[in-house]
């Protein structure tokens, strides 16, 4: 199976899709919380109503049964599951009989790969396409938008950014790859997006340099990362004009020479630690970025990068509908309500990471793998975000990383990264999967990022699975 499959069987899904939206049917869209969910549902929603379908989006951190219980009960027309579902089409069918569609890029179990769903079922990873990195749901979703209507091709710059969200910029200098690629030529093509080689700084049109790099959180530096000041001493020592004409000066506006002056800084600050995490932040710090061409530019949403934080504060505040309404085309009202959101979503970031900085009972670190006790911190929903921004951190470099905390209904989130330089070989998508059954949770994900929810009182016996699993897969890697 390859990607000449997909193609063809991207026609009789889409079929199904169109008879039911043209029908007229009430569809029901259940999305994953992050950004990759929010663009997935909203390139569908858009798709759909422009068939003439009614769409009604909903935001969750797990597709559970007891979720999938509750949906039975309201009896929608039609239910449609992007980024999420994978591991769960017995469960649908059972409650929904074939009333539901997923699209999906998560790794699936074999049985859902071979089983009696494919024609329900839209997942990258059963045509051999590695959904972890050449394309994700936001990506899947604009497929089926472009089979359904290729005047959805208008929806291929957010299908980008769903992309950058979603940590795929994977290429050479953090560039878009496999059919992610693809997706970025169409939208080149169209004048909606450009593609240039520069630092990767948070606001590069809109903050003064040093807040530029304070609030840029991958790589996540520690003494830089969120300290304005620092940043400012860090740049007015190394020579860096500060302002032009008392105005503060932007990424945008400083010269190649002074971004090699910036580089070299960075590098010596965090040289301390060592020479090869130098050499790696540096190069998370230079790369592509995927300009929004038609966005104002002095919006949030011009950069793909910036746009994908905005999204990703939205759902992990629960407040995904305003991130819904900026994807469907909202500029005033709700661009307002993300922006403040976004600020917000970064000061919670900031207190969450100094508390796990400074209370070290929270950290068991081996050297090869760090575990890290977020309860009576974290919310379920920021779990996730917490991991990715420690994932990147110099001070986990070459590690597993398993970040946890208590939900409101009594199980275990777990979230889990490969850290910056990690050399294991260890799938954490399948680690994950098969020790959280193994207590009877739910989890999976990809090769370098995974999640898992497991029964509280089982916590100690995951943890003794999990550390074993690794421990073995590191024996039958150096054998």
């Amino acid at each position: 199976m390859g990607v000449n499959e997909l193609y063809r069987d991207l026609k009789p899904f889409c079929e199904k899709i169109r008879s039911i939206g043209e029908n007229g049917n009430e569809i029901f869209i259940i999305t994953h919380l992050d950004a990759d969910g929010i663009i997935s549902a909203s390139i569908i929603c858009s798709s759909l109503t422009r068939l003439g379908a009614k769409c009604t989006i909903r935001t969750v951190s797990d597709l559970t049964l007891d979720l999938i219980e509750q949906i039975q009960s309201e009896n929608h027309d039609f239910y449609m599951v992007t980024d999420l579902g994978g591991g769960m089409a017995n469960e649908l069918f059972k409650a929904l009989n074939n009333k539901w569609m997923i699209i999906d890029h998560h790794q699936i179990p074999s049985e859902e790969m071979l089983g009696d769903y494919n024609d329900q079922i839209l997942n990258a990873w059963k045509y051999s396409i590695d959904g972890g990195k050449e394309i994700c749901a936001g990506g899947m979703a604009y497929l089926v938008a472009n089979t359904l209507d290729r005047k959805n091709r208008d929806l291929s710059s957010i299908a980008v950014v769903s992309a950058i969200a979603d940590r795929q910029d994977q290429g050479d200098k953090k560039s878009l790859i496999g059919m992610n690629s693809e997706i970025v030529k169409t939208a080149q093509s169209l004048g909606l997006i450009s593609v240039d080689l520069d630092l990767m700084f948070t606001g590069r049109e809109t903050r003064p340099l040093h807040e530029a790099l304070a609030y840029t959180s991958f790589p996540y530096i520690d003494g830089l990362t969120w300290d304005t000041e620092n940043c400012y001493t860090l740049f007015k020592n190394a020579g860096v004009k500060m302002k032009d004409n008392g105005r503060w000066r932007a990424l945008s506006e400083i010269s190649q020479e002074e971004k090699s002056i910036i580089l070299d800084a960075i590098a010596k600050f965090v040289a301390t630690s060592s020479q090869n995490i130098a050499a790696n932040v540096i190069d998370n710090l230079m790369g592509y970025r995927y300009t929004l061409i038609n966005e104002d530019q002095r919006s949030q949403l011009r950069d793909a990068r910036e746009f994908g934080t905005m999204l990703n504060a939205c759902g992990r505040i629960r407040k995904a509908g305003v991130g819904i309404g900026i994807c469907m085309g909202d500029r005033n009202t709700m661009l307002a309500q993300g922006e403040e959101i976004v600020v917000n979503y970064r000061t919670t970031l900031r207190n969450y990471l100094s508390a796990i900085f400074a209370e070290k009972w929270r950290l068991v670190d081996d050297g090869e793998s760090v575990f890290v006790n977020g309860e009576g911190l974290l919310t379920e929903d920021m779990v996730s975000a917490v991991a990715s921004i420690l994932g990147e951190s110099p001070t986990f470099s070459g590690r597993l990383l398993f970040v946890r905390t208590l939900a409101k209904d009594g199980t275990y989130k777990f979230s889990s990264r490969k850290c910056l330089g990690c050399k294991i070989e260890s799938n954490l998508g399948l680690l994950i999967r098969t020790c959280s059954e193994s207590v009877g949770g739910i989890g999976g994900g990809h090769f370098a990022t995974a999640g898992c929810r497991i029964p509280s009182t089982r916590l100690e016996h995951f943890l003794q699975n999990l550390r074993s699993s690794i421990v073995h897969d590191r024996f039958a890697t150096a054998s």
